[in-house]
């Protein structure tokens, strides 16, 4: 069956499998794929560990360098690809932004987010991969970075709210939510057949559409 899209995001929160998901559709339909180079950021550690320091620079940082990359990789046509599977899009900044960032500072963000935003390609579909906190600290705990170590459940939770509220702020974008709290498509191959299933072949509106699995 031939692919309905050109370019497919798999967004979630800190510890969703984002990159594990995307890695794996770019397996099996040769599709591009494009990850975040988020651990080159030098500002990502000192900002666990001093959030009221070094929140803008990161966040800004962070703007920079996804611009950059989405750019670059996704302008060039690939014309020995099926399409092109990222795990994260420039939203991510906003949505970030809003969780770390206040006042004259969020304000500022989000204007200079808003004039680069409409420069860059859009996806066809956001995927969203929907994780208790609970699962979240738990997975994040698992791969065992050190920066990582200070992620609270408060702080999880304000990053999901961000996400939703993005969502609803900008409804002529599709997205799929899916509820995977219950799913290990990593470990076990059917549910990660019917992760597939859902996002490439079952017909979705723009707004946010929910699914449990």
């Amino acid at each position: 069956m031939k692919i309905k899209y050109n370019y497919v995001v798999i967004e979630g929160n800190i510890g969703a499998g984002k990159t594990t998901l995307a890695t794996k559709i770019s397996e099996q339909f040769n599709a591009r794929l494009i990850l975040e180079h988020f651990a080159d950021n030098p500002f990502l550690p000192k900002f666990y560990s001093d959030p009221g320091k070094y929140s803008f620079p990161l966040e800004l940082s962070f703007l920079a360098s996804r611009y950059k990359q989405l750019k670059e990789e996704l302008v060039p046509q690939d014309l020995f690809r099926a399409f092109t599977v990222a795990d994260y899009y420039f939203m991510k900044s906003l949505v970030f932004a809003a969780s770390t960032l206040e006042g004259d500072e969020y304000s500022l963000y989000r204007q200079i987010f808003y004039i680069i935003y409409g420069s860059l390609p859009k996806p066809d579909i956001f995927v969203y991969l929907h994780l208790s906190p609970e699962r979240l600290l738990n997975n994040i705990e698992m791969r065992g970075r050190n920066y990582e170590k200070s992620i609270t459940k408060e702080y999880l939770q304000k990053i999901q709210e961000s996400y939703f509220a993005f969502f609803k702020q900008n409804p002529d974008n599709k997205y799929l939510v899916i509820d995977i709290e219950n799913v290990d498509f990593v470990a076990n191959e059917s549910q990660y057949r019917k992760v597939v299933d859902a996002i490439f072949y079952d017909e979705y509106p723009a707004g946010m559409n929910t699914l449990i699995l």
